[in-house]
């Protein structure tokens, strides 16, 4: 152990102990003055200890080499190192699990569960939901014309679903829920003859020598309301929701309508129409022609 110091006093003294060690005629003087070294600090060396430990500096023994790099000294480091290596590591797996987790999950999981909720759409949800509105409808329906509209509407939607079309057979379902709402309506078409208000117009198409006649008219429900309806202005084609509208009839039919109002300005026989629950148009009293307008 003193031999050990010895050599840790001549470290401290590093330039001196080289310089000394470089000369060998002047070891002694060199430890000659490790002696004094020692004896100021009331330590007594033997001679022959701090000759050791001058031996012992120049083996540089006491002093640690480090072993060179191999593969050995790598695999001993890592092993020595194993538990700080190995939170690494786990947390680098732990990364890679959730990533790959994630990856599954979000995209190829992803992708699967779209096409899998495709699958049933077309093959579940859609066939179910075109069989219920085509019950429904033909329930509905009274009169042979009507069953053939439904029948024709649910075809469309059956022909769709065969070859997967989603978007014609979502058309056809909102085709069938509108022929049901259209079944189930009640209504009467009558003509207006409120004192202010006309009951009939005519228009002479630019290119017609003859003229179109209209009756105006509006719905009245079996509560007497009027009814909104959605008409399509055969002039500039413009379909809007209006509570009264022309009906075009023949000239015969208007010619009718003038000369019952101009009897006493009253008309006796308003109703020029009736929607019937279970039919799908409307029977008319008078004759009419296809076309309408919303403006006059």
């Amino acid at each position: 152990m003193l031999a050990m110091d010895v050599v840790d006093t001549l470290r401290h003294q590093e330039s001196l102990a080289t310089k000394e060690l470089d000369d060998d005629a002047r070891k002694a003087e060199l430890v000659e003055r490790l002696k004094r070294i020692y004896a100021g600090q009331g330590i007594a060396v033997p001679d022959a200890i701090v000759a050791a430990g001058v031996k012992a500096l120049e083996e540089s023994r006491f002093v640690y080499t480090p072993t060179p790099p191999s593969l050995a000294r790598t695999l001993a480091l890592l092993w020595v190192d194993r538990r700080r290596w190995g939170l690494a590591a786990g947390a680098v797996a732990l990364a890679l699990v959730l990533g790959i987790g994630s990856y599954s999950y979000f995209v190829v999981g992803g992708a699967r569960r779209t096409a899998e909720a495709a699958r049933i759409e077309i093959t579940e949800t859609l066939p179910a939901n075109v069989a219920k509105l085509k019950r429904t409808a033909l329930d509905e329906a009274v009169t042979p014309e009507a069953k053939a509209r439904v029948g024709e509407i649910a075809g469309r939607a059956e022909a769709a679903l065969a070859r997967r079309d989603v978007a014609a057979v979502k058309a056809g379902l909102t085709e069938l829920d509108s022929v049901v709402a259209t079944l189930r309506d009640v209504y009467q078409i009558r003509i207006v003859t409120r004192p202010g208000e006309r009951s009939g117009v005519w228009r002479q198409p630019p290119s017609k020598s003859s003229r179109n006649y209209y009756l105006v008219v509006e719905a009245v429900g079996a509560d007497g309301r009027v009814q909104p309806r959605s008409i399509t202005n055969e002039e500039d084609q413009t379909t809007t929701t209006v509570t009264k509208w022309g009906q075009r009839v023949p000239q015969s039919t208007y010619d009718t309508v003038a000369r019952d109002k101009q009897d006493d300005g009253i008309i006796q026989m308003t109703r020029l129409g009736e929607k019937r629950r279970g039919d799908v148009d409307v029977r008319w009293t008078l004759p009419v022609q296809t076309g309408a307008i919303t403006k006059w």
